[in-house]
């Protein structure tokens, strides 16, 4: 019985550690991968061919998103937005760039801008992204 014991104290020794790594591994797995930095990946890639965020810069197919949280929709300085832009009473904030974001004439009728982001992770993504640049 006191062989038992001790190999199975001996056992759960070892083990533990192990069980205890491999749960601390599957839970940073689990994490979402979001954040600015992913932000700015997806919005080189989605966004960036019409938009820019670098201070000062001459908006393109579409506004300058430099500071655009907090800015009310179509106020954007050097850029010709759609009368029903300019007409919205939207603010700009991260409940409302994400309704925006993933179907842009829905929730403004009549936009130039038709292409949306429709995975949420994306959008949450961009839009911290878009938070940072200020």
């Amino acid at each position: 019985m006191r062989k038992f014991v001790s190999a199975a104290l001996a056992c759960l020794t070892l083990a533990t550690p192990l069980v205890l790594l491999q749960a601390s591994a599957s839970h940073a797995q689990a994490a979402p991968a979001g954040g600015a930095a992913a932000g700015e990946k997806t919005f080189k890639q989605r966004c960036a061919v019409c938009h820019t965020v670098a201070p000062g810069a001459k908006a393109g197919v579409g506004p300058n998103l430099r500071g655009v949280v907090g800015r009310k929709a179509g106020t954007s300085p050097g850029f010709n937005y759609s009368a029903s832009m300019k007409a919205s009473a939207n603010v700009w904030n991260a409940a409302s760039l994400d309704k925006y974001l993933a179907s842009p004439g829905k929730v403004v009728p009549g936009t130039r801008m038709v292409i949306s982001l429709p995975n949420p992770a994306d959008r949450a993504a961009v839009i911290a992204y878009l938070q940072a640049q200020k």
